[in-house]
């Protein structure tokens, strides 16, 4: 991503301190198979479930304990299989999220916007906007309907608000785009989600970490709510732990806003490597 390998820098650091580390491709990437464009996060969590399994059926491994570790989506994805896998010992969770989609899409746009240097004025428009939008996602369950009232709803829009598509894109072309977009199955399921079904189910220990400068998924407020619903499933074994100047990523940066991404040459800051690496080998005793 955007010239890094955070995996591949994160599988080797932890095979290197002795943890095992599998990791696999995404439905329709590489040799695996399926849709990926026509998949949600719970799909996803069904292709981690086939990965626990095929790690019990491997003759030539001594299987102590199975963890999973997943990254912002990831991090929804995980706590989906912990809940109802007794397989699974532990989970990490890197930047995931502990509010409903709307509200993390909704403080992530705001936040990257003000990192990009938006007006107060256009940050309050485009909110606006994306709320109604959001809403009518989450009311509208048929995808034809939902197409067709969007569709009208981003003329209306573009008729208020004029200056929210880009210079040099045609209406139609706009409307297109948002439309698309939001009628897919990843957004679709991802704006009307809430972690908070899985985390109160979970009962193996959780650490989760994250940077303090993320813009797309907020620290505190998703830390908080994901200590919140797993105590609240009596879970006592939660860890949360935010790291002065990373980004979402985990790297070392200024501002946090993905423009940065590219531009750092660290792939994952060594303090949040280490933090993971001993909490884990604690859980594999």
């Amino acid at each position: 991503m955007l010239g890094h390998k955070p995996f591949l820098v994160l599988a080797d650091h932890l095979t290197k301190n002795g943890i095992g580390v599998l990791r696999f491709d995404d439905r329709g990437v590489g040799a695996s198979k399926g849709d990926f464009k026509e998949a949600t996060s719970a799909d996803f969590a069904t292709d981690v479930e086939t990965k626990v399994n095929y790690l019990l059926m491997r003759k030539n491994l001594i299987i102590n304990k199975i963890g999973l570790m997943g990254h912002s989506e990831g991090g929804v994805i995980v706590p989906m299989v912990a809940a109802q896998s007794k397989d699974v010992a532990f989970i990490v969770l890197l930047a995931g999220t502990g509010i409903k989609g709307d509200e993390l899409l909704l403080l992530q746009g705001e936040l990257i916007g003000k990192a990009g240097g938006e007006t107060a004025e256009k940050l309050k428009i485009n909110q606006t906007i994306n709320k109604g939008a959001f809403d009518r996602v989450t009311k509208l369950a048929d995808a034809k309907v939902l197409k067709s009232e969007l569709e009208l709803y981003f003329q209306q829009k573009l008729k208020e608000y004029p200056s929210v598509k880009p210079e040099g894109m045609s209406e139609e072309r706009f409307i297109q785009t948002q439309v698309m977009t939001l009628t897919s199955p990843w957004m679709r399921f991802f704006i009307k989600y809430d972690p908070a079904t899985a985390l109160t189910s979970v009962k193996c220990p959780v650490l989760a970490i994250n940077g303090e400068k993320d813009l797309q998924v907020p620290a505190k407020i998703n830390l908080d709510a994901i200590k919140m619903n797993l105590e609240k499933g009596k879970n006592k074994d939660v860890t949360t732990k935010s790291f002065p100047n990373l980004n979402h990523l985990f790297q070392e940066c200024t501002t946090g806003s993905p423009d940065e991404y590219a531009k750092i040459e660290q792939t994952f800051a060594p303090v949040a490597l280490n933090e993971i690496t001993n909490w884990l080998l604690k859980q594999v005793k």
